[in-house]
């Protein structure tokens, strides 16, 4: 396999690697320096799947970095539409975010809600588990699946529908991303990750269903230090890892 690359579910996902001295050996290190350089290469129009159940496990010092990236014509997938974030409001009101994907968009922040009225933002509202399995599908590799939620309501209009031992369902599409803005509680170089309580929330699934997944964490530990059984997202998910002395997400 060519140094630099991990293959994973039929695709590749490019690593930071460095040759080491004594040995010649080419290792892996998924660490940046800082926020800049985690969100380097975000494009205009990318689809962003943004970690967390409302503020907590979202990260947001990567959030906030986005607001001073330059990237525009943004599809955000989140679990709701910015209630309680310092940060997501303030994206919105940057104009750069054109199409909102979300569970919860009550109670919206007057900068969604203006937006939103204005005609200047689009919103798709997906029921809570239905998005999570979205995710999930992207990530396995599995294009489309069929659930009996939404079924009979407007959120099914306009999709197929088929009927199994008497039941309505909805065929929804795999919801996969170009971006991953996830939150972590202990990483490694090689972006293996664990999570604190509900921190972990959305954001396991969504690392592994984007291009590039790029993480927060408030600890960075040594290779080894992490109990295997304790690694929730294998670093084949991971590209770029950032430390930051954020407030610590509940532990439970």
């Amino acid at each position: 396999m060519i140094p630099g690359r991990l293959s994973c579910h039929g695709r590749q996902k490019r690593v930071k690697t460095q040759r080491d001295e004594p040995t010649g050996n080419f290792v892996i290190d998924k660490r940046v320096g800082n926020v800049e350089d985690a969100l380097r290469g975000i494009r205009d129009g990318a689809v962003i799947l943004l970690g967390g159940f409302g503020v907590v496990g979202q990260p947001q010092e990567l959030l906030a970095g986005l607001i001073h990236h330059d990237a525009r014509d943004l599809t955000l997938v989140s679990n709701n539409a910015g209630h309680g974030s310092p940060s997501l409001p303030r994206l919105f009101a940057t104009g750069r975010v054109t199409k909102l994907i979300c569970s919860f968009p009550r109670p919206a922040p007057s900068a969604f809600e203006e937006l939103y009225r204005a005609g200047k933002i689009a919103l798709e509202i997906v029921p809570q588990g239905t998005l999570a399995e979205r995710i999930r599908a992207a990530a396995c590799g599995v294009p489309a699946f069929y659930t009996p939620t939404a079924a009979g309501t407007e959120l099914a209009k306009g999709k197929e529908t088929r009927n199994f031992d008497g039941r309505t369902y909805v065929m929804e599409r795999a919801l996969r991303a170009d971006i991953a803005l996830i939150q972590a509680w202990r990483a490694d170089r090689w972006g293996n990750l664990t999570y604190r309580g509900t921190g972990r929330n959305f954001n396991p699934v969504m690392a592994m269903a984007a291009t590039l997944t790029i993480v927060q964490t408030r600890h960075f530990v040594e290779l080894g230090e992490l109990d295997p059984e304790t690694i929730v997202t294998p670093g084949i998910f991971v590209n770029r890892v950032v430390q930051i002395d954020s407030h610590d997400p509940p532990p439970a």
